[in-house]
C-alpha cells in the first residue's frame, strides 16, 4: 500500500459501524467513544482516525448527539478545528442518517467558528460493486450491476428507499429539505477532465451545499480527494458522507495490503481453535453461513432469537456461552443467531429487536473470551461493533489489512483486556463477499494456527 501527494490536515471518520476501515492499513480504530484515543492519534498534522459510533443503530435524535458529542471531545481536547476534515462514513448502499450526521457534523464545527461550505456524499464501494454513473447508484447483485434502490437494501426496515438518483434521493430522504435541482454533480466526464475541472465545480459550492461524486475507478476518487486537499489549503471546509473507498484517497493511501496465514500471527497461550459469530440477517450473510455449514468445518452453536426475546434470555444464554466455550477446545466454533427475522412494521419496534439480539451476541462473546480462542470473526457491521467493545472490550485497534482487496477487515487490539491482546479480530461485513467467502477465511485463519 503506498501513499499520494500528502496532506497536512487531519482526518477524523466518525464511521457508523466498523466496516469503513476495509480499503486502508495501518491506521488506528477507536472502538471506545473516550476521545482521549483519537486525540492521542491525531497529534501530528497528516494523520487519521476511526471513531466507531455505531449510529446506524441508534434513531437519527440519539445519532445526531452522538456526532456532536465526539467532535465536540476531539476538539475539547486539542485537536485544531482548522485543518481537520470529518468524514461520515456510512453504507455503501445508502443506509444510515445519511442527512442528519453530515448536518450535525457541521453544527457542532459551526459552534467552533468553522462554517462548512460543502457535503460531499460519495458511496462508492468499488470491491464490492457499489459505483455511482450519470448520478445514478449502483450494486451488483449476482454480478449484475442493478440500480439500489430495486435491491434488498432498499427495502430495510428502518432506512428504506426509492430513489437511485443521489440527487432524488438526497430530496427523499431530506423530506424536501434538500431539493434535488440543488444539489451540484461531479460527474464522469469532470473528473476525467483532470483535477482543476473537479476543483472549479467545488469552488461553487457554499452554504453547506450537497455535491454528489460519481466514481467507477479508485482513479476517480483520487482526482476528488486532490481537487478537496487543494481547496481546503486555500482554506475552504467540506464535510464528506462516504462508503469504504473514498476514504483510501483521503488518507492518502493507494492500493491494498491483502493478509496471507503467514502474516497473520497467533500467540502463544490461546487455544488451537477459533470462534465465527454471525450476527447479521441479510441475505448474503445467509448464503455464507450456509457455505460454511456445508464444508462442516466448524461446529455450531445456535442463540434461538424467539428465546433471547422472553423469559427465556438467561437461561439460554448461559447455555449458548457454555456450549460454545467447550466446543472451542476441540474444534472452531460458529455462534450464529436463527435466521427467521424477528420484525414488525414500526421502525422503532424493529430497531429495538434488533439491539436485544445484538446485546444477546455480545453477552455470549463476553462469556467466550475468558477461552482464549485463537482468532474471532464477526460478521454484520454492526455485530462486530458491537462484539468488539462490549463483547471483548477492545479500545483500541489497528487495521493491519483485508483478506481481499478493500473487503474484510484483520484488526489487532492496541488497547484490551489480557485475554484479549494478541487474538487476531476479523470485522467482516453482512453484505460482502461471493457465497464461500467466510468459508475462506476461516481456511486461512485456520492456517495461520497451523502455521505458528
Amino acid at each position: 500500500m503506498t501513499a499520494t501527494a500528502p496532506t497536512d490536515r487531519r482526518l477524523l471518520i466518525l464511521d457508523d459501524d466498523p466496516t469503513g476501515s476495509q480499503c486502508v492499513a495501518g491506521i488506528d480504530v477507536a472502538f471506545d467513544l473516550d476521545p482521549a484515543i483519537p486525540v492521542g492519534v491525531l497529534d501530528q498534522p497528516g494523520s487519521a482516525c476511526f471513531v466507531l459510533t455505531n449510529t446506524r443503530a441508534l434513531d437519527e435524535q440519539e445519532a445526531v448527539a452522538l456526532n456532536r458529542r465526539v467532535l465536540a471531545g476531539v476538539l475539547d481536547g486539542g485537536v485544531p478545528a482548522t485543518g481537520l476534515h470529518v468524514v461520515s462514513r456510512s453504507d455503501s448502499t445508502l443506509r444510515g442518517h445519511v442527512i442528519a450526521e453530515p448536518v450535525a457534523i457541521a453544527d457542532e464545527l459551526a459552534a467552533r467558528g468553522i462554517d462548512v461550505d460543502a457535503f460531499v456524499l460519495c458511496p462508492a464501494m468499488l470491491e464490492a460493486g457499489r459505483f455511482t454513473e450519470g448520478d445514478v447508484h449502483y450494486a451488483t447483485v449476482g454480478g449484475e450491476a442493478v440500480e439500489v434502490a430495486e435491491t434488498d437494501f432498499a427495502r430495510d426496515a428502518t432506512f428504506g428507499f426509492t430513489s437511485s438518483d443521489l440527487r432524488a434521493f438526497l430530496e427523499e430522504r431530506s423530506g424536501g429539505e434538500v431539493r434535488a435541482a440543488d444539489v451540484l454533480s461531479v460527474s464522469l466526464e469532470d473528473i476525467r477532465a483532470g483535477v482543476d475541472r473537479v476543483r472549479e465545480i467545488l469552488a461553487d459550492a457554499r452554504d453547506r451545499r450537497w455535491v454528489v461524486v460519481n466514481a467507477t475507478e479508485y482513479t476517480d476518487l483520487e482526482v476528488v480527494a486532490e481537487a478537496m486537499a487543494l481547496l481546503e489549503a486555500e482554506g475552504r471546509t467540506f464535510v464528506t458522507r462516504c462508503a469504504p473507498s473514498f476514504v483510501r484517497p483521503l488518507v492518502g493511501q493507494q492500493g491494498a495490503r491483502v493478509v496471507d496465514p503467514d502474516s497473520i500471527t497467533i500467540p502463544e497461550g490461546r487455544l488451537d481453535h477459533g470462534l465465527v459469530v454471525v450476527g447479521s440477517h441479510v441475505g448474503l450473510t445467509t448464503t455464507q453461513l450456509r457455505a460454511v455449514q456445508e464444508r462442516g468445518t466448524l461446529a455450531e452453536v445456535e442463540i434461538h432469537v424467539p428465546s433471547v426475546l422472553d423469559e427465556r434470555r438467561e437461561q439460554h444464554l448461559a447455555g449458548v456461552a457454555g456450549q460454545a466455550t467447550a466446543t472451542l477446545r476441540s474444534s472452531d466454533c460458529v455462534v450464529f443467531t436463527s435466521r427467521d427475522l424477528v420484525r414488525t412494521d414500526d421502525p422503532a419496534e424493529s430497531l429495538a429487536i434488533a439491539r436485544s439480539v445484538s446485546d444477546a451476541v455480545v453477552e455470549v462473546v463476553r462469556r467466550v473470551r475468558e477461552a482464549k480462542p485463537a482468532w474471532v470473526v464477526a460478521k454484520g457491521g454492526i455485530t462486530s461493533h458491537e462484539v468488539a467493545e462490549n463483547g471483548l472490550g477492545i479500545r483500541r485497534a489497528r487495521v493491519e489489512g483485508q483478506f481481499w482487496p478493500g473487503q474484510v477487515s484483520l484488526f489487532s487490539a492496541q488497547e484490551a483486556p489480557d485475554e484479549v491482546m494478541g487474538a487476531p479480530y476479523v470485522v467482516f461485513p453482512g453484505n460482502v463477499g461471493g457465497e464461500q467467502a467466510l468459508a475462506d477465511v476461516v481456511d486461512v485463519l485456520t492456517a495461520s494456527v497451523a502455521a505458528r
